[in-house]
């Protein structure tokens, strides 16, 4: 599906489904529901909190929550985004490394220096 077929079948803005697919926006809960009752995923909207809140059980990757949390921060650039992103999974990666090494200690660094 298009995003001008999606913008058709939801009601949502076909420019405002370009900035979320960009990563510009975060969508309000209201423009959530007409997405997904475009993608008819919902029927009406009094199922959409239910079928978001059943997203938020869904297991998600540590990286993608940050990513959603620093996305909303309206504060940030694209460009403050991917540079906090590297940061992080530069870290979560070593972190990684050195717990299977056991050189993980209890205040978070490692102890090899």
């Amino acid at each position: 599906m298009s995003q001008r077929q999606l913008a058709l079948q939801s009601g949502v803005d076909h420019s405002t489904i370009s900035r979320l697919i960009k990563g510009d926006r975060m969508p309000s809960l209201g423009t959530a529901t007409k997405l997904a009752r475009g993608l008819r995923e919902i029927n009406d909207d009094s199922d959409g909190p239910a079928y978001f809140a059943s997203l938020n059980s869904r297991a998600v990757l540590p990286t993608t929550r940050v990513e959603y949390a620093l996305r909303g921060d309206d504060s940030l650039t694209e460009a403050d985004v991917r540079e906090l992103m590297q940061a992080y999974i530069t870290v979560r990666q070593r972190r990684m490394r050195n717990d299977g090494n056991g050189s993980h200690v209890a205040n978070g660094y490692s102890n090899r220096g």
